[in-house]
């Protein structure tokens, strides 16, 4: 059954984090970030990588500095992010931008655009787009993707790769057509985040149904107004059997947890939305 207010963020701040906790003894845990195949970076390596090309893309974009909005992207974040087995400590961030865009840099730097909020019905939606980010940090497919590169291969690492890496986040600050093959993830990576998002959503308390219907919003907007949606994200669309896989893994999940309640939306999101649609930067 999915509830379609939830009250807790009312509660104090810090309520969040005790309730992930006891989320955690009640529902079953998200798949491990498993994934074979190799990874030429060290998490020492990755970590410098990601602080480098976050510190760049921050500085020439415009990151979203009004504290009610980042307070709230960031404790829903970590919300999602409890869930995860990630090697790091993950940190989410808003642009301020018109394009509906999310995209995880190496370390663990995570970014979603105030657009896609905007768009976004309700919080279980925006949650499964974080949540699919969390997916790729949890899993490091920036760096397994750089270490099956050419560059890679041929022992560029890591000045070669990171000048692409710098290039393309330049290139999403400024809304440019970026080489998307600098930064996009193997459909197989893709599929993997597609599941460990609605794992680690599904922990969380959020229905995780909210990811095929976030699917199918992207897909509607860009078709109905071209652009609105960054090429970076959709260099690998929700394919009929990447749906199909998603899908499958969340009849799965529900048939474990059927009669629980799921948290779609909250007073705090439609608050927060509110505040940046009436521009809140």
């Amino acid at each position: 059954m999915t509830r379609r207010i939830a009250t807790f963020r009312n509660a104090p701040r810090l309520a969040l984090l005790t309730l992930a906790t006891v989320i955690l003894t009640t529902r079953p845990a998200p798949a491990a970030n498993t994934s074979s195949g190799v990874n030429l970076y060290t998490i020492p390596q990755e970590l410098a990588l990601g602080r480098q090309l976050a510190a760049e893309l921050e500085h020439q974009s415009r990151i979203v500095a009004d504290p009610v909005v980042t307070d709230y992207i960031n404790r829903l974040g970590q919300n999602l992010a409890v869930q995860a087995s990630a090697p790091f400590p993950l940190t989410v961030k808003m642009l301020q931008s018109d394009e509906m865009n999310a995209f995880t840099l190496p370390g663990g730097h995570i970014y979603v655009s105030s657009a896609m909020m905007k768009m976004a019905d309700n919080e279980a939606e925006l949650a499964s787009v974080i949540s699919h980010e969390i997916g790729h940090a949890a899993a490091r497919h920036a760096t397994r993707q750089a270490s099956k590169s050419k560059l890679a291969r041929l022992g560029a690492l890591p000045l070669g790769i990171l000048t692409g890496w710098a290039g393309l986040a330049a290139n999403q600050a400024a809304s440019a057509a970026a080489p998307v093959a600098a930064l996009g993830f193997s459909r197989a990576f893709e599929t993997e985040a597609d599941l460990l998002g609605v794992g680690y959503l599904n922990a969380a308390g959020y229905d995780p149904n909210a990811s095929i219907d976030m699917f199918e919003r992207i897909a509607s907007m860009e078709k109905k107004t071209p652009g609105t949606v960054a090429r970076l994200f959709l260099s690998h669309p929700p394919t009929g059997d990447r749906i199909a896989k998603t899908q499958a893994a969340i009849r799965k999940l529900k048939k474990n947890n059927e009669g629980d309640d799921y948290v779609l939306n909250t007073t705090e999101f439609e608050a927060v939305r509110s505040r940046l649609m009436a521009g809140a930067e």
